[in-house]
């Protein structure tokens, strides 16, 4: 799991839970830009409304888990 340390904010955590096989392209590179590569992956990433725009091209592909503090 990958966090971004230097983030004070709330964070959320992002989990692959199906394969981008059979998406388009850009749903592919959405996943890759949020730091998943495969079924599986976590990452922890800020909560921010650009995290949350891509969060939502992709509802299909990835579990959502709100942290409430940044650490």
């Amino acid at each position: 799991m990958r966090t971004d340390t230097n983030y004070e904010g709330a964070t959320i955590t992002v989990r692959q839970v199906r394969s981008a096989i059979g998406n388009k392209p850009k749903n592919r590179g959405t996943l890759r830009a949020l730091g998943l590569r495969k079924i599986g992956d976590t990452n922890v990433l800020p909560d921010r409304p650009e995290i949350r725009g891509m969060l939502a091209r992709i509802p299909h592909l990835v579990e959502v888990t709100e942290n409430s503090n940044g650490k």
